[in-house]
């Protein structure tokens, strides 16, 4: 069941933080599908290895990564006014429904003979280091990992390239986490805007700035060595699965390579994800979508 989450776009901004520039009118949907119940092809991007790693890689972290940044969220949901609580519930809701699916296409991985159990321990581990941090440093995290996903989200549907010869329920469902990850990525961003309204912009600046470098080092590292052991159980090892990874990466199709500029427009001071509105993409998806369920005649 899709269903439009309310939200009050005529709703007051806090006087003390600036109007977020999220589009008036912006509806985030809870799309409740379920993917990938059935049995599946070992390597999902038409026998790719390389796709299959990296895509299975990233899937892995999901399920507690997502329970981590809505924790991080609603840690702060307290004040925000009528517009951004009911944003921050319809986040909540979208990212419970992805937890649920890529715990299903986990176990898919795993079925097909893959051991991703090591990825979800390394993550359990990570994680525990944030036990205790200041809460406002568990939604910097956040909003930097989230402008992660929304720019990889942009790619992949503006981009039909990355998923044209993949499993058609694997792309249903990535498409599908993309378009909600697109529809929720300003919601990290102006909760922490509303938690940190009593600060200056610079002071604002820096710490978003200092903390997506952090992110940034930490997640390439990490998705590229759990790529590499997913790599390696498909007996792709050295110079071969090095290459073979990193030309995946940044030549061909390259997603790193094509979201740098908006993982650069970050740093840029007044930066918000909605800068950029490609709501387009959203549509574009809900009309292939309904489309594909339209009865033959």
């Amino acid at each position: 069941m899709n269903a439009p989450a309310q939200i009050d776009a005529a709703a007051p901004k806090s006087k003390t933080m600036r109007p977020a520039p999220t589009p008036e009118g912006l509806e985030i949907i809870i799309r409740d599908e379920r993917f990938n119940r059935d049995a599946k092809p070992r390597r999902w991007w038409a026998g790719d290895a390389f796709g299959t790693a990296w895509h299975n890689a990233l899937s892995a972290t999901f399920p507690r990564g997502e329970a981590f940044f809505i924790e991080a969220v609603k840690a702060h949901r307290a004040g925000a006014d009528p517009k951004l609580e009911a944003e921050i519930r319809a986040f909540v809701r979208q990212e419970i429904n992805h937890t649920r699916e890529h715990v299903a296409f986990n176990r898919l991985a795993e079925d097909a003979g893959y051991d991703i159990a090591k990825i979800d321990k390394r993550v359990e581990q990570l994680l525990a280091l944030t036990k205790g941090r200041p809460p406002i440093a568990n939604l910097l995290v956040t909003m930097a990992l989230e402008h992660y996903t929304a720019m990889m989200a942009h790619e992949f549907l503006a981009n039909p390239s990355h998923f044209e010869d993949s499993d058609p329920e694997v792309r249903a469902m990535w498409r599908w986490h993309a378009v909600e990850e697109i529809e929720h990525k300003g919601v990290a961003y102006d909760t922490f805007e509303h938690a940190t309204r009593d600060w200056t912009p610079f002071r604002r600046w820096m710490r978003r700035s200092v903390v997506m470098l952090i992110v940034t080092r930490r997640f390439l590292f990490n998705r590229w060595i759990d790529a590499m052991d997913l790599l390696a159980q498909d007996g792709i090892t050295g110079w071969k699965a090095r290459w073979g990874l990193f030309k995946y990466l940044t030549v061909t199709p390259g997603v790193l390579r094509r979201i740098f500029p908006a993982w650069l427009s970050y740093f840029r001071p007044g930066f918000h994800p909605w800068d950029h509105d490609d709501r387009a993409l959203i549509g574009k998806y809900e009309g292939e979508f309904e489309a594909a369920l339209m009865p033959a005649e």
